[in-house]
């Protein structure tokens, strides 16, 4: 059989770390193929690999059975290939299509043609039933509307082979369904999808066929019907895990995070406009809404992060004007949507970061002096009781995976104890395994008497783990409901404003 995509042998290497090794991919033409793997598992090198953004060191890409070498992304894309990036790469400013033919604008004598421009992307959003404004600055577009302006972009250089890169991430249930069918218009015309993702659940509905690569290898080809979850996992993992929450009832106690009127930003549309929330010792709260309604603005806020007007309270005592170290010093632990940027530096060792905040506690300093022995055998322990993949505790957390860096900050602060948690995107980037491990941690928190306040992009995370939900669009708390009565798809409907639909 010919492929439309096939890669032979594919190995990639940095320095002494072996990224991909002797990776066999095939796909059929006009098939949606998931790529699935634990952090670190590949999935990005061999991506990037296949659309020209690295060279592999050794081995073969095919299409269509011809062997291809790209020196480059537009090598990639003169072959065929196309790429939505988790990340969009989106001017806001201009209008979608503008954005979208950019670099390939249509000229009529020596000019742009803008008539012939309009008329050729409208006429691909129509064919695709992709419903797009072509005239519409990219800056006035939902998360889901300026996804669908990247899958033109490809479309619109003639991509045969398109690669999303975990497509659903920001998206709401419904966002996620018109995906869907866009996805399904492309297999039907031919056009071969390469679909990479951590969420098993899609991966059964909407893919034809699943490679699943572990640790740099490929351990299993299989199509999805004869599949399961379980096998994907185990593929995956090497181990059997489980995909639900393990959660008994919530016995809230004393409030122990109050704000009240928390306003953050200016003008008649302010990023936090007047809200008011309260979460209790005992009861995890989680916070749902479509990524740039709020949510980081609220948690940066509360964190001390960021200035806002309002009362923040943590067990009673005003927090409002305390600096980022005197909150945490009262009792707050913080898990931060960019763990990079705010949990971590780069050219720190993972003892030093795992020691961040800590450093007045007794057993790790002596008369102001560090204790290194005990904070190396803390960091040691941490390491191994979150499976952090790292060479000692001495190696610098720069050159950690995503996910491994994220499993490092959740490390700090749930062994902090204090009584309130915030925990920002806590299984963003994190492989299928440690979410389970994540999860049971943030539950024991709560049975341990903590308050738990969650804020995460994953509509299953916050209905699994949640006692109460409260869904921000546009700044403000649009609804509050108990977890144990929300669905999917109400919420899905509040975190696009439609608050009559969901009733």
């Amino acid at each position: 059989m010919q492929w439309e995509l096939e890669t032979i042998g594919v190995t990639k290497r940095f320095g002494p770390v072996t990224a991909n090794e002797g990776v066999d991919l095939r796909v059929k033409k006009g098939e949606v193929h998931a790529v699935m793997g634990e952090n670190g598992a590949g999935k990005s090198t061999l991506m990037s690999m296949l659309y020209g953004l690295l060279q592999p060191d050794d081995g073969e890409i095919l299409i269509a059975g011809r062997q291809v070498h790209f020196t480059s992304a537009l090598d990639a894309i003169g072959h065929g290939l196309g790429m939505v990036h988790q990340a969009f790469q989106l001017f806001e400013e201009l209008t979608v299509w503008e954005n979208i033919v950019m670099g390939a604008e249509p000229a009529r004598r020596g000019f742009l043609d803008r008539r012939r421009a309009i008329a050729s992307v409208a006429g691909l959003a129509e064919r695709y039933d992709l419903k797009v404004d072509v005239t519409q600055r990219v800056r006035d577009l939902s998360v889901g509307i300026r996804q669908r302006v990247e899958i033109l972009k490809a479309l619109y250089r003639d991509a045969q082979i398109l690669i999303l890169d975990e497509p659903t991430a920001v998206l709401t249930p419904q966002e996620r369904d018109g995906l869907f069918a866009v996805i399904r218009a492309l297999r039907d015309d031919g056009r071969t999808i390469l679909f990479v993702t951590h969420k098993l659940h899609e991966v059964m509905e909407i893919t034809d066929s699943v490679t699943v690569l572990r640790q740099g290898r490929v351990t299993e080809r299989m199509a999805t019907k004869e599949s399961t979850p379980e096998a994907i996992i185990t593929a995956m993992t090497g181990r059997s895990v489980s995909l639900d929450v393990a959660k008994g009832p919530a016995t809230p106690g004393e409030i122990v995070l109050q704000v009240a009127g928390l306003t953050v930003g200016q003008g008649p549309k302010p990023a936090v406009a007047d809200v008011s929330i309260t979460v209790r010792a005992g009861e995890i709260v989680g916070i749902a809404g479509v990524a740039g309604n709020g949510q980081s603005e609220l948690i940066e806020a509360i964190a001390g992060l960021r200035p806002g007007s309002g009362r923040v309270t943590l067990k009673g005592r005003d927090i409002a004007s305390l600096r980022v170290a005197e909150r945490r010093e009262a009792g707050l632990a913080y898990i931060p949507e960019d763990r990079a940027a705010t949990g971590t530096a780069a050219g720190a060792t993972a003892a030093e970061t795992l020691l961040m905040g800590r450093q007045g506690d007794a057993a790790l300093s002596r008369g102001g002096l560090l204790n290194l022995p005990a904070i190396s055998e803390r960091a040691r322990r941490l390491i191994a009781q979150n499976d952090i993949r790292i060479s000692s505790e001495r190696a610098k957390v720069g050159t950690l995976s995503g996910g491994n860096l994220q499993k490092v900050v959740i490390a700090r602060e749930l062994d902090h104890e204090a009584p309130l948690l915030i925990a920002e995107q806590p299984t963003r980037g994190v492989d299928v395994g440690a979410i389970e491990a994540i999860h049971a941690r943030i539950v024991a928190e709560r049975d341990a008497g903590r308050a738990v306040l969650l804020v995460s992009a994953e509509m299953s995370e916050v209905l699994g783990l949640s006692d109460r939900i409260l869904v921000m669009y546009e700044g403000r708390i649009l609804a509050e409901l108990p977890a144990s009565e929300a669905t999917e798809a109400q919420l899905g409907l509040l975190m696009a404003g439609r608050t009559g639909e969901a009733a």
